[in-house]
């Protein structure tokens, strides 16, 4: 029997059991080793603010839609996005893969899953790899992407608003770009962390009043991109303020309810401001035909594993998987405490 972590009601976690499918000839069984939480997509379904609990999602013509059956309901069962884990089994049809590898991918927060061939082999591990490096093949793969359409040039002085585990990797993967990196936000052991990560400067937004700070230290000028990543309408203005003329401001957050505090009379009309969405659905069209989301998964383990950066340190707290529900209450509670929260499996099972 497997088992499987489960939202029953807005903040509250539970788990469903599960039988462990027998395999076809061309599957493999994984168990998992470790799952991130997300603190983004994942927290608005444990806080039940996400919008597809209150509205459906058109798909063909990519709209909500109110008044209408919501797409999602209690109990929610999709959480989880950045699993490793290590094959266990294998179908009589399977050659070329040994019991013990290891792969990252999607496949929620359960015990185990069974994948085919064609899921598996574009996501093994590098040689060697740590499988911790797996956690952040789809987080990696989200601020691979903002970065990408944020089309840092060399030399570019880039700020990042909203230090979370996200933001930590955008501002590590602008500075490995070739960016000056202004890191923004309301907490200083965030601020401590993007510092010791590489960070050239540092903002409290409580304290700095962020897009003077930017226009002082840039001659007036304003950052080359701002980068907001903490789904707070307020700092996304701020990120407005704090851009140059006709420069680019990219919108990573998962914004919930309405815009408080953005005002786009002042700034954003005057300046000539152009505000991108990036959103891990889609990449830009420009780059299209050569990016797609399997590139990014890969592309966000391959350069921990060959030593661009290191991602682990985000890494700030670990729970055994039976006692998720104190990393959502500690994440919910006390945000300004978590970067990157980890679910640990028993690999005995």
């Amino acid at each position: 029997m497997g088992k499987l972590l489960v939202f029953t009601a807005p903040r509250t976690p539970g788990y469903q059991a599960y039988d462990d499918a027998p395999l076809k000839p061309d599957e493999v069984r994984i168990r998992t080793l470790y799952s991130g939480i997300s603190a983004g997509t994942e927290l608005t379904f444990y806080r039940g603010t996400n919008p597809y609990l209150s509205k459906q999602w058109d798909a063909d013509n990519r709209l909500f839609r109110t008044g209408e059956q919501a797409t999602f309901a209690y109990p929610v069962t999709n959480l989880g996005y950045e699993e490793v884990g290590e094959i266990i089994e294998v179908g009589n049809a399977v050659a070329d893969i040994p019991i013990g590898a290891q792969l990252f991918g999607t496949w929620g927060h359960r015990t185990h899953f069974v994948a085919h061939l064609d899921y598996v082999r574009p996501r093994l591990m590098p040689e060697g790899a740590d499988p911790l490096f797996g956690i952040f093949s789809h987080l990696g793969a989200i601020a691979l992407n903002g970065v990408h359409d944020a089309n840092i040039q060399l030399g570019d002085t880039v700020a990042v608003f909203g230090l979370g585990a996200l933001g930590q990797i955008v501002a590590i993967m602008a500075r490995q770009s070739g960016a000056k990196v202004i890191a923004v936000d309301l907490h200083d052991s965030r601020l401590d962390m993007a510092r010791t990560l590489g960070a050239d400067v540092t903002l409290n937004a409580a304290r700095d009043n962020p897009a003077e700070a930017i226009k002082a230290m840039t001659n007036g000028m304003g950052a080359d991109v701002c980068i907001e990543v903490s789904g707070s309408t307020a700092a996304l203005h701020e990120a407005i303020r704090a851009v140059a003329y006709s420069a680019r401001v990219v919108a990573m957050g998962f914004f919930q309810g309405d815009a408080h505090g953005l005002y786009l009379g002042d700034e954003f009309h005057h300046n000539r401001i152009s505000l991108i969405c990036s959103q891990i659905s889609g990449v830009s069209p420009e780059t299209s035909y050569r990016w797609n989301k399997p590139r990014l998964w890969q592309s966000a383990v391959r350069l921990q594993a060959e030593g661009w950066f290191d991602l682990r340190p985000l890494i700030t707290h670990r729970a055994p998987f039976e006692r998720a529900a104190e990393l959502y209450e500690v994440l919910d509670q006390r945000p300004n405490e978590v970067v990157l929260p980890l679910l640990e499996f028993d690999t005995t099972q």
